[in-house]
């Protein structure tokens, strides 16, 4: 008896999404040097060049974190879908 294919969600969903746009954003603002490539504002003495970069160090970890439980949620409510559906 031939097994019926598995049913899946979409693969692009808006918590993918937003998951994509958490890990594209730190790329964008490194690689596009000419918003931050001057010395004014300057905080503390440190050139804004500096400071911009460091303060996209912190930034990118907290988007990489939230980018992480976004997706440990998504693949949970896809296996809680998948056993549910199973299961009716």
């Amino acid at each position: 008896m031939p097994q019926e294919p598995e049913e899946r969600g979409p693969v692009v969903t808006p918590v993918r999404v937003v998951i994509a746009l958490c890990l594209f954003a730190p790329f964008v603002a490194m690689l596009w040097v000419g918003s931050y490539a001057k010395i004014e504002p300057t905080l503390i003495g440190v050139p804004f060049f500096y400071w911009y970069q460091m303060a996209w160090v912190v930034i990118s970890t907290v988007l990489t974190m939230v980018a992480y439980r976004l997706w440990q949620k998504d693949q949970a409510a896809r296996k809680a879908a998948r056993e549910g559906g199973a299961s009716a």
